[in-house]
């Protein structure tokens, strides 16, 4: 029977190894989870970078049962956002807010990267799926199945297959799938920054006129930074030596954690804005980046692709519980209603913050200024925003809410 063939995921980071291990803890292992990537055969991962998980997240990898291993990741206890020009001599507080959204649960955590994934991989393996550390080369799909070929030369007949390989999808492409969108001529520049006092878990906002400059607190002191800036300079900051580039980090960070050092080589990332003009395709989903990219303002990129994971799972299970193919129009449309709105309305949302706090404008400084001291004195909007930062409002898939599958 069609529903009982493989589903197959194309990527092996943090959506292509979640989505699995959320697929095989709902489906068992009657139907085979294929995860295809060459990344795979790096062992252990070697990205540098960390992320904020929001609290939604975090219960999802709960859920999964890979959050005890990175247990000890950095929880985010406040934040505070400030608004100056960059030669001003004081960054007065305009918005604060409180780090939980439920007694004792943090909005959001920071976590190291390569620490995720190895757990997720881990995981995976122990769970027995199928990890592949090769490339889809291409796929037919058909009213009644995909055919996937992979890039070692193995065939796999599918009910399903995902495309979770990032921005540049190759599945998307050859899906005829166009995206829309715009470049933002900024750049996030991502360094981790070691200091002298403890940052008691807060997380900083500072909107400069490039663009936010975020300090989020990592374990032990050290701070993950995202500095914003047009491109132009942002390749100018990063090609600096070592005593320069702290000239230009100190500029922006302050001493208020004492002494600074950048504890990596900083790494420069085009920003952007584009979102798939459908999720779907015969046989065929979108999750991740694959389907969307947002401006990082408001730290929700990986989070929105971890909601489609999210969502997506639920779909297929509760589709191939009731011995419907998993693949099939209906289902994967459902999967589509569910999270494109979500995903749009976040976009222009993250789009309208970075017009809003990336200029020189007097007026705008001066409107965007009243806005956030009307919101510091108003808890039940703060609390909105919070809610809706952690994952926790709207139609929440179950794992998002903890709930396994």
């Amino acid at each position: 029977m069609a529903a009982q063939r493989s589903i197959v995921i194309c990527g092996g980071a943090f959506a292509g190894l979640a989505l699995a291990l959320a697929l095989r803890q709902g489906l068992g292992a009657d139907i085979p989870v294929i995860v295809a990537d060459p990344a795979l055969a790096v062992r252990p991962s070697r990205d540098p970078r960390s992320t904020a998980i929001v609290a939604a997240c975090r219960r999802l990898f709960e859920a999964l049962g890979v959050w005890d291993q990175v247990s000890d990741s950095q929880p985010i206890l406040d934040m505070v956002v400030t608004d100056s020009k960059l030669e001003d001599a004081t960054r007065p507080v305009f918005l604060t807010f409180a780090g939980e959204v439920e007694p004792g649960e943090p909005f959001a955590h920071m976590v190291e990267n390569r620490r995720l994934i190895d757990a997720l991989v881990a995981r995976a393996e122990a769970e027995g799926i199928d990890l592949r550390a090769t490339a889809v080369s291409t796929y037919d799909s058909r009213p009644d199945g995909v055919t996937v070929t992979l890039a070692d030369g193995n065939v796999i007949e599918a009910s399903l297959l995902v495309a979770a390989d990032g921005a540049r999808s190759k599945l998307r492409e050859r899906a005829g799938i166009a995206t829309h969108g715009w470049d933002y001529d900024q750049s996030g520049i991502v360094v981790t920054v070691g200091h002298e006092r403890d940052h008691h878990g807060r997380a900083e906002e500072h909107f400069l006129p490039a663009g936010p400059f975020a300090i989020l607190p990592l374990t032990g002191k050290r701070s993950s930074l995202v500095w914003t800036e047009n491109r132009a300079e942002a390749a100018r900051i990063t090609a600096l030596g070592e005593a320069e580039f702290h000239d230009e980090l100190e500029k922006r960070f302050g001493l208020h954690l004492g002494e600074i050092k950048a504890l990596d080589k900083p790494r420069a990332f085009p920003l952007g804005y584009f979102v798939a003009r459908s999720f779907i395709a015969e046989r065929l989903a979108l999750v991740g980046d694959a389907a969307h990219v947002i401006h990082p303002i408001a730290g929700q990129g990986l989070n929105m692709g971890l909601k489609d994971v999210a969502a997506l799972a639920e779909v297929v299970v509760d589709a191939a519980r009731l011995g419907i193919d998993p693949g099939q129009a209906d289902v994967l449309d459902r999967y589509q209603r569910w999270r494109r709105f979500d995903t749009m309305a976040m976009g222009l949302a993250t789009n309208s913050l970075n017009f809003l706090f990336s200029n020189e404008s007097t007026l705008l400084r001066t409107v965007r200024d009243i806005g956030l001291g009307l919101v510091d004195r108003a808890p039940p909007l703060k609390n909105l925003f919070i809610r809706q930062a952690a994952g926790l409002s709207g139609e929440v898939p179950r794992l998002l809410k903890g709930e396994a599958l």
